[in-house]
């Protein structure tokens, strides 16, 4: 399916403030991006930088008393999610070298926490994607999802002694049980067709069965509709901006996702 995705973000700023940004969606095995708009007001200097997971950012220097990111892009996505139930788990000792980083504990997902909780939940299950599969419907009915719930990352331990998070956080959880099985996974962000409320969204992928897979703790059911920007660790490797200075929030944020028939 062709989509048309936007993000807008605002700023009021009272001092000259460093950016890192990322916005931009690239292509890949499962987009590929056709038009793309990316605007700064005002016009500052930005110099792109491509980061150790393959993202494309950018940095630059904002000037008060206002500064904005007007970002579009037409991507051709998925109509539908690859699945592979029976998919076989790959020993450590047989993942690409650029994979293995996602098996270690990180910032928002201490995977060290969590091999009982993963083992009791997988129990009887093949190892590999059907283990992911059960991590996942578990931690969509016992984790409340609830939007606009949390401002700030909170990590897979805390995730689950409160019970409820955004999707960010729901990943974490998800994240830190598929590693302590030595599943490889990395957290997605990105847009989601049809999210309701509209925002930027996240999600995960784990690598079984030779390549990466999707998965969404939030959803009932996979569907197409994903536009990955950035992929990471976690929420840490994963913010669409970082701002360093004196605190700075967004005082507007506007995100669209519609579908296209074209990418006229």
């Amino acid at each position: 399916m062709w989509l048309r995705t936007s993000c807008d973000i605002e700023f009021n700023l009272t001092v000259p403030t460093p950016f890192l940004l990322m916005l931009r969606p690239r292509s890949g095995a499962q987009q590929w991006i056709a038009r793309e708009e990316y605007k700064l007001v005002p016009n500052v200097p930005a110099f792109e930088f491509t980061d150790i997971y393959g993202n494309l950012c950018q940095r630059l220097i904002a000037m008060p008393p206002a500064f904005a990111v007007y970002t579009a892009a037409d991507v051709m996505t998925a109509d539908h999610v690859d699945q592979c139930f029976g998919g076989a788990f790959v020993e450590v000792q047989n993942l690409p070298d650029n994979v293995l980083n996602y098996l270690l504990p990180s910032r928002y997902c201490e995977s060290d926490r969590f091999g009982q909780m993963a083992t009791s939940i997988t129990a009887g299950l093949m190892p590999g994607y059907d283990q992911v599969a059960a991590i996942t419907d578990w931690v969509h009915s016992t984790i409340r999802y609830e939007t606009e719930s949390s401002d700030v990352p909170i990590s897979a331990v805390e995730v689950n002694m409160q019970q409820h998070g955004v999707c960010r956080d729901l990943t974490h959880l998800c994240i830190a049980l598929c590693r302590s099985l030595s599943i490889p996974a990395r957290m997605v962000v990105g847009y989601l067709y049809e999210l309701k409320p509209m925002d930027l969204h996240a999600w995960f992928e784990v690598f079984v069965a030779g390549r990466w897979y999707t998965f969404d703790p939030t959803v009932d059911k996979l569907k197409g509709g994903y536009v990955a920007i950035g992929y990471g660790r976690d929420a840490a490797d994963v913010a669409v901006y970082n701002q360093f200075g004196p605190a700075v929030y967004p005082i507007a944020q506007k995100v669209l996702v519609k579908r296209i028939e074209d990418h006229i």
